[in-house]
């Protein structure tokens, strides 16, 4: 093997590129080079390689230095490519490690394309996730829309009917009737069992319901195979999730025209809106059969309110319940107003529903003063507060971690905490404030709704100045608290 072959290289994309910066064409390379003019094709194509005697050839002659001609052979490329590709978005795909270095090494313009386009759209994202909400293209939307923002806008879809939507009840109450014949009809008791979940897939919609390893669903709870004529559950799911996704598919099934109907005046700012609120209707559907409302709403009454109680009876869990508690409000037979918060401990909101008109922020986190926060210390465990706000309104509320996921050894869990609160006057119905439990009403803990609106002064918990103050200047004096300002 003599010396210029063991040192040749690949290099045609980067001698494609190169000659076209100096304008040349492959006959005038080839002149320069006093070589044919096919052979310098075949060198672009990596169809010969580039000999060390050619790299100093092409150095002389264009007057380039060695090193930058030689390049590091895409090392530099295919690094920041595997690194862009881990990004979720890209999570669908495989696409090898070998793939991603030739396309680094043959075609380097491709990989550079790729990467500017990539940094483009993470600079949109950014932006986007930091933008205020305005207006999309020309006119302002109206008060609550954001096309930017589908959840925001399945939010106010939902706290603008006070999460409650009587057609559905009325409808699933019936089909929970059907189901589990006639255990639905007043009984104290619900017996929402899978096997008439699985009864009625088999009976009215032939379809055989089993039961199968995650690593046959391949990241599927449920999914429904109608050419087979099966509902696939994923088999490592505890009890109230079996239920809940039983009823899912039946709803959707079943109750897909009364899920049309209460979308039918919704005003969604984008198709994600509308698709994202079909999806939270369907869950609605879902706990409505397994709750009914006739039922559930004497039960919370004879119960006070006693979440975890309630789970038990009806074979739910703690966030399901407490989902359920929000939606009581059909019109002549309303119950107790309630919000609730799902947070995970990063802070991030990724549940709100309010039937109770707590002023949530719209933007940003929560108050770190509310326990909702600090329960992750107490897994499990319930912890009650008193709350006010600036302008003095009161809520009492009720915080508890909820796991998801797991079932299994190496299965993902993702820990959230989930906050139901209500106003202050009908804290006295619930469980949580009879015979001395719970704190002190007289001292409730001063919370705002997000620090830049919130223009307590005295707050050590603060992370930003409040919008409109004055910060106070520290040259003679440190407040004991992280913004001092003036509260007057």
């Amino acid at each position: 093997m003599t010396t210029a072959t063991a040192r040749s290289i690949f290099m045609g994309p980067r001698l494609r590129r190169l000659r076209r910066e100096l304008g040349l064409t492959q006959a005038d390379m080839a002149a320069d080079l006093e070589i044919s003019a096919p052979y310098v094709a075949l060198l672009e194509r990596n169809q010969r390689p580039v000999t060390a005697d050619m790299l100093l050839r092409l150095a002389r002659t264009y007057k380039i230095d060695l090193a930058d001609l030689a390049g590091d052979g895409g090392a530099d490329h295919t690094a920041r490519m595997q690194s862009v590709l881990k990004d979720p978005m890209f999570s669908d795909i495989d696409i090898p490690a070998l793939e991603i270095s030739d396309l680094a090494v043959s075609y380097p313009g491709m990989a550079e394309a790729f990467l500017r386009l990539y940094t483009a759209y993470r600079e949109e994202q950014l932006a986007l996730a930091e933008r205020a909400p305005s207006i999309s293209g020309g006119a302002p939307l109206p008060e609550g829309f954001d096309a930017n923002d589908p959840v925001a806008d399945v939010r106010r879809f939902l706290a603008a009917r006070r999460n409650n939507f009587a057609g559905l009840d009325d409808a699933a109450e019936r089909l929970a009737q059907a189901v589990f014949q006639g255990s639905a009809t007043g009984s104290p008791q619900v017996t929402a069992s899978p096997s008439g979940f699985i009864e009625r897939f088999r009976e009215k919609h032939k379809l055989q319901v089993r039961y199968m390893p995650p690593n046959v669903m391949l990241g599927s709870l449920r999914r429904l195979d109608l050419h087979r004529r099966q509902l696939l559950i994923e088999d490592s799911l505890d009890s109230a999730s079996l239920k809940f996704e039983l009823a899912r598919q039946l709803a959707y099934l079943e109750l897909d025209t009364e899920i049309g109907a209460a979308l039918e005046d919704g005003k969604f700012a984008s198709k994600t809106a509308e698709l994202l609120a079909r999806r939270a209707l369907a869950a609605y559907a879902a706990a409505a059969i397994i709750m009914p409302y006739s039922i559930f709403a004497k039960a919370v009454d004879a119960r006070a309110y006693d979440l975890e109680a309630l789970a038990r009876q009806f074979g739910t869990s703690f966030e399901q319940t407490a989902h359920r508690v929000t939606t009581l409000q059909k019109p002549g037979a309303e119950k107790i107003p309630f919000f609730l918060i799902r947070v995970d401990p990063a802070g991030n909101v990724s549940k709100l529903l309010d039937g109770a008109g707590f002023p949530f922020a719209r933007h940003g986190g929560a108050c770190p003063l509310w326990s909702v926060h600090g329960i992750f210390k107490t897994p499990r465990q319930i912890v009650t507060q008193w709350l006010e706000l600036p302008d003095g309104r009161r809520f009492f509320s009720i915080a508890r971690t909820v796991t998801a996921g797991g079932g299994s050894y190496g299965a993902v869990r993702v820990e959230r905490a989930i906050a139901v609160g209500c106003a202050a006057e009908h804290a006295g119905q619930l469980i949580y404030t009879r015979d001395g439990h719970g704190p002190d009403a007289n001292m409730p803990t001063p919370i705002g709704t997000a620090c830049r609106v919130c223009h307590r002064p005295k707050c050590a918990a603060r992370s930003a100045p409040p919008i409109g103050r004055e910060i106070l200047p520290d040259d003679f004096r440190t407040s004991s608290v992280p913004f001092g300002f003036s509260a007057d």
